[in-house]
């Protein structure tokens, strides 16, 4: 569902006696926050905007304040972030029984719009759309279904859990067909919503699905990779079950990936990526722009592995790379160029996992390749048969902890060059805390290995 005007928003909630309208932002880590308001409220909104507290961003998925006041702090007072309501950003809520419909909202007019990520997004497709290109994007998601609730896996500590169907069985139609009813759920709940899925199946590992989503602008494929992963963790909760997207939830089992699909068009909408008389019938454009994300991929890494848990997959032999390596339709590199029809032609950014923050990791892949283009950056040779076995030279190997992603990109002239210098130093700061708070706790293995014996 989309409106074009103020005036169809109206109508739309008046005759379907919409009372309570949704608004989300989202924060630093791609998780929605938001609330109800009034249908009056909404609409009054839509014109002048409305306070959102700047907590949001001074804060980790935790809840807990960062020590640091970079951007918001008790020293401001937390005061009110100025959010505008996107009109196009509408969808319906099939998972709630009112007519109910959600709207995004973010910062871009605002100061906190130097470290939303939604506008962090929108400023690199405003350099991209200055350069006379567009951007189709589309995302693939892994997650995984449990038979638990939240209560459940809390009382379990969350070990010894239970996924929804047992053992490895990729591309099962017989998982697929036992659970029909569930996976005729997750289509329509997603086509409802408006980001229809190309394509669900079993992945390796018990209970792992994958979702493809269709493609779209850059911008409406990151809302729908916030908006896939959050209503599809209401509909499973909502069904005694729990979805989950860590990049790595079993050290027993291949990662969650969330690829990332990108293709550049001209402003007539003619591909810019495909060239039949070129090698691979890649153009100057993709090539350059490969070379772009192939060189500052461990420079980004932190805007795309986000989390610790995102490194626990980065390791060889499961499916995620380890180096910025590229290859033409060559899955065992970061960066995979998937050559077709004009139409089709695009680049795979294969080192994202599940857990992204879809509006930033789209912005590291998309901003990477604008700078490769700006610059005509070569990429190295294509890499033929297993990455993990060619040695890169040591610019091209990836950061192995979220502290040294932080670390880099803190201090890449480019990051500031093309996100602005606010969110570089105050996300840099965040992924820092976040690595600091895992340091804090004792773990399972450090106890096995070292309670008795050292």
């Amino acid at each position: 569902m989309t409106f074009e005007t103020v005036n169809e928003i109206k109508a739309y909630l008046l005759d379907n006696k919409i009372e309570n309208v949704k608004l989300a932002v989202v924060d630093i880590d791609g998780v929605l926050r938001g609330k109800y308001v009034s249908s009056n409220k909404f609409l009054s909104a839509l014109d002048k905007g409305l306070g959102f507290c700047n907590v949001i961003f001074g804060w980790d998925s935790n809840d807990d304040l960062y020590a640091e006041e970079s951007f918001t702090g008790w020293k401001s007072g937390y005061d009110d972030a100025w959010a505008n309501i996107d009109i196009s950003s509408c969808r319906l809520l099939p998972t709630e029984d009112y007519k109910s419909v959600l709207f995004l909202a973010d910062f871009s007019q605002h100061e906190a719009g130097k470290v939303c990520p939604r506008s962090v997004l929108k400023r690199v497709l405003t350099r991209l759309n200055g350069l006379g290109y567009k951007a189709t994007t589309a995302l693939e998601f892994e997650f995984f279904l449990f038979n638990e609730t939240p209560k459940t896996v809390r009382e379990k500590n969350f070990s010894n859990l239970e996924p929804m169907t047992p053992g490895n069985f990729g591309y099962s139609v017989l998982r697929n067909s036992t659970h029909a009813d569930y996976y005729h759920d997750i289509l329509d709940l997603a086509k409802d919503m408006g980001m229809p899925i190309e394509g669900l199946h079993t992945e390796t590992g018990p209970g792992v699905l994958e979702a493809a989503l269709e493609h779209s602008d850059a911008l409406r494929a990151a809302d729908n990779g916030v908006l896939f992963k959050t209503f599809t963790k209401v509909w499973a909760q909502q069904h005694e079950l729990m979805a989950g997207f860590m990049a790595k939830w079993s050290p027993k089992y291949p990662g969650q990936s969330g690829h990332i699909h990108i293709s550049l068009q001209d402003k007539n909408g003619e591909t810019v990526f495909y060239d039949e008389n070129k090698p691979n019938t890649m153009s100057d454009e993709m090539r350059w722009f490969i070379g772009g994300q192939q060189q500052l991929m461990p420079e980004f890494l932190a805007m795309v592995a986000s989390t610790c848990n995102s490194y626990t997959r980065l390791i060889p032999g499961f499916w995620a790379p380890t180096t910025a390596s590229w290859g033409v339709d060559n899955r065992t590199c970061a960066l995979r160029a998937i050559p077709g029809s004009a139409k089709s032609q695009r680049v795979e950014y294969r080192v994202a996992a599940a857990d992204i923050n879809s509006h930033l990791a789209i912005a590291a892949a998309i901003g990477s390749g604008i700078w490769g283009i700006e610059n005509k950056i070569e990429p190295t040779t294509p890499i033929k048969g297993n990455a993990y076995d060619v040695k890169m030279d040591g610019e091209y190997q990836l950061p192995r902890t979220l502290t040294q992603a932080a670390e880099k990109f803190r201090a890449s002239e480019a990051a500031k060059d093309l996100f602005g210098k606010a969110f570089v130093d105050h996300y840099a700061y965040t992924r820092i805390w976040e690595d600091e708070e895992q340091r804090k706790a004792i773990t399972d293995w450090q106890l096995q290995r070292y309670f008795e014996i050292i």
